[in-house]
C-alpha cells in the first residue's frame, strides 16, 4: 500500500508515468463506466481516505467522457488532469475533439487508471478560479494539458494560473509539468542558446523588440529562408516559412539586408495557407498587428506577436528552414535519466 509522501513518492510515480507512454495505446481493458463518473466508493488507504475528490462544484465543458475507464476502487494516488476550454473557438480549441477534451486526454488518464491511479477530467475556467485550486489541493498530483496562450485566449490570465500551481506544488502536489519547466524548457528561444553548438546553426536569433527583429529579420531573410516563430501556443498559429520571392540570397550571412519592399511568399503551419507580403509589411504585422501598414492579412491569428515584452512572453524566435523537415522528425521521451520512448513524426 503505497502513502503519499512527497519527499519520497516521486520515483514510483514517475514509473508510473513512464508506463503512460506504452499504456496510452493499449488502455482499454477494465471495466468501462457510462461517459466516466465523478466518484468512486473505497476505503481508506494506506492511512490516507482514498475517495475520489468531489469535483462537481465546477463547471465541465466536457460533452462526455466516453472511453474513460471506471476510476479504481482504492487508488494508489489522486490524481487529475486539467484543461482549458476555449469557449470563442471551435470545439475549443484546435487541439479538442468534438466532445471537448483533448485528443489525448481519455488515453492518458486510463493510462493512469490501469496503473492503479485516479485520473479525474477537470475543466480550468478562469472565472472559477479560486475554486479551482481549493479542489485542486485535494489531489496528490496534477497533470497540466492546457495549450500555451488558450488560457489567455479564454479571457484568463496565464500568469495567475501559473501562480496558482506553483503553489500546488509548495503543498507537495505534484504538477506535470509545473510552470517552472514550461517556461525554462519550453521556451522557443532554447533554440537560441545552443546556436553556436554543433547541433544549432549561428542564424538562430530571438526577438524581444521592434528594433531588434527589424534589423534581424532583414539580415538572416536576406541569407536563407526562414521559419519565424511566436513564442505562445503551440498550434501552428504565429509559426511562418519564408522564402524571397526573387529567391536572390547572398552568399554568407551577414553581407547583405533586404530592404523594406522585396516581396516575400510564407506558409503558415497552422493551415498550411499562403500569403505574400513586403518586408515591411510582415514586420509591421509582427509587431503591431492588423493596421494600414501591414497590408490584408488572411491569418486567422492578429499578429503582435511581441506584444506585453519579453516578461509577457512576448518574443520571435527567427531559424533557417531546414528543407529536410519534410523527412519528419524523431523525439526522444525521457523520464529522468531513462528512454521511455522514441516517436518518428512526419
Amino acid at each position: 500500500q503505497a502513502v503519499f509522501d512527497p519527499d519520497h513518492c516521486i520515483p514510483e510515480l514517475w514509473r508510473v508515468v513512464a508506463s503512460i507512454v506504452l499504456l496510452q495505446a493499449m488502455g482499454c481493458s477494465g471495466s468501462k463506466s457510462e461517459g466516466g463518473s465523478n466518484y468512486g466508493g473505497s476505503k481508506p488507504n494506506g492511512g490516507k481516505k482514498s475517495e475520489l475528490v468531489d469535483v462537481s462544484g465546477l463547471t465541465s465543458k466536457a460533452k462526455d467522457n466516453k472511453g474513460l475507464l471506471d476510476q479504481p476502487a482504492q487508488p494508489k494516488f489522486k490524481g487529475a488532469l486539467c484543461q482549458i476550454y476555449v469557449r470563442s473557438a471551435k470545439f475549443g480549441g484546435s487541439d479538442k475533439s468534438s466532445n471537448g477534451h483533448r485528443y489525448d486526454t481519455i488515453p492518458f488518464a486510463n493510462g493512469m487508471i490501469n496503473s492503479g491511479l485516479s485520473c479525474q477530467l477537470i475543466h480550468y475556467v478562469h472565472e472559477e478560479h479560486d475554486k479551482f485550486f481549493e479542489v485542486c489541493a485535494k489531489f496528490d498530483f496534477l497533470i497540466v494539458r492546457c495549450n500555451p496562450g488558450q488560457i489567455k485566449a479564454d479571457g484568463g490570465d496565464q500568469g495567475k494560473f501559473d501562480g496558482g500551481m506553483r503553489e500546488m506544488r509548495k503543498q507537495g502536489i505534484q504538477v506535470w509539468p509545473s510552470p517552472d519547466v514550461m517556461e525554462f524548457m519550453g521556451a522557443k528561444d532554447a533554440l537560441c542558446k545552443v546556436a553556436t553548438l554543433n547541433i544549432g546553426l549561428e542564424d538562430t536569433l530571438a526577438y524581444y523588440t521592434e528594433e531588434e527583429f527589424a534589423e534581424g529579420f532583414k539580415k538572416t531573410m536576406k541569407f536563407q529562408p526562414r521559419v519565424i516563430k511566436q513564442n505562445r501556443g503551440s498550434s501552428g498559429e504565429g509559426i511562418w516559412i519564408i522564402k524571397l520571392k526573387s529567391e536572390e540570397y547572398c552568399e554568407t550571412y551577414g553581407d547583405k539586408s533586404c530592404s523594406d519592399d522585396e516581396v516575400l511568399t510564407m506558409m503558415e503551419a497552422n493551415d498550411n495557407h499562403s500569403e505574400e507580403h513586403t518586408v515591411a509589411e510582415f514586420i509591421e504585422f509582427c509587431v503591431n498587428g492588423r493596421t494600414d501598414k501591414s497590408g490584408t492579412w488572411e491569418s486567422t491569428g492578429d499578429g503582435k506577436y511581441l506584444e506585453g515584452g519579453k516578461a509577457a512572453g512576448g518574443q520571435l524566435v527567427d531559424q533557417r528552414f531546414c528543407p529536410r523537415i519534410v523527412e519528419g522528425e524523431l523525439r526522444y521521451n525521457l523520464v529522468m535519466d531513462s528512454l521511455v520512448g522514441i516517436i518518428h513524426k512526419k
